[in-house]
């Protein structure tokens, strides 16, 4: 996996003008670039590590033990332990992994399987655009930390307010999930036969259940809930014609429609506005 738009309530980037004045003119209490401290009134105030550290271990491990059910679909589709061990360690975006061996499952050709869970997977690389400048990291620990940049580790990074925050987050999610999804895997491939099926245990919802729990707060203003329900409605809409993985890229579509459509609106109100007052004027 491969480590997107600023975030209200992220952190400053390095080289930022506020921590550059902080540089140049020290003084008892300032931060360091990319932390915040109360009461400036520079940024956010940061989060205590404790609720970090509890935001980051209640979705891993939430998230980690729905590994059980790809253990189970996997083995069901015919893969061996080790296949779907292998798969686990190595892919780690479990959207994807599901998709490969769900696609297996019904029939379909391996090649288009892993083409599709490829697809689905790129969205990766868009969030780790946005996660490179947070947490900047040293560039020999980028290609490992990239192999953990998935939806739940994003989710809990940009809900933080200090990169501090923002690297315990992203590095305890990432730790605790890829951990126990490996051995819920491995666990869920050796009972296969005596959990059953896995959809009447629901554990097949665990995962989007808990993303979707962190993405709902997040959604402040009439624009993020717009682009938010649009990227439904696409992805939904496209689901029954499009392969595998293809939908969720269509649905992306959603945040540049709504931004180019807001833009227009306020353009149109500005140009209402000018006449406007070059008509008073003219009286």
């Amino acid at each position: 996996m491969t480590l997107a738009v600023s975030v209200p309530g992220t952190p400053p980037e390095p080289g930022d003008a506020s921590a550059a004045r902080q540089d140049s003119a020290p003084c008892e209490g300032s931060s360091a670039p990319g932390e915040t401290t109360p009461g400036r009134g520079d940024g956010p105030a940061p989060k205590p590590d404790s609720a970090v550290v509890r935001d980051a271990l209640g979705v891993g491990i939430a998230v980690g033990l729905s590994g059980f059910a790809f253990g189970v679909t996997s083995a069901g589709s015919g893969l061996t332990l080790l296949q779907t061990c292998a798969l686990s360690l190595f892919v780690f975006t479990g959207a994807s992994q599901f998709a490969l061996v769900g696609a297996i499952a019904a029939g379909g050709n391996p090649l288009a399987a892993a083409a599709g869970a490829f697809f689905l997977g790129v969205r990766n690389a868009f969030y780790g655009l946005r996660l490179s400048q947070l947490l900047a990291l040293p560039r020999f620990v980028r290609p490992f930390a990239a192999h953990w940049v998935i939806d739940e580790t994003t989710a809990v990074a940009l809900a933080q307010p200090t990169r501090r925050s923002v690297r315990i987050g992203f590095t305890l999610t990432g730790l605790t999930l890829y951990v126990l999804w490996n051995l819920t895997t491995l666990l869920g491939a050796l009972g296969a036969e005596a959990l059953g099926d896995t959809e009447a245990w629901g554990l097949d919802a665990a995962g989007p259940a808990v993303f979707l729990a962190l993405l709902a707060p997040m959604l402040r203003t009439a624009t993020e809930r717009a682009a938010a329900g649009l990227a439904v409605l696409l992805g939904l809409g496209f689901l029954p014609v499009l392969p595998a993985g293809v939908p969720v890229l269509v649905a992306a579509l959603a945040a540049p429609a709504v931004l180019w459509l807001k833009g227009r609106a306020i353009g149109d109100h500005a140009g209402r506005t000018t006449r406007t007052q070059r008509k008073e004027q003219d009286r």
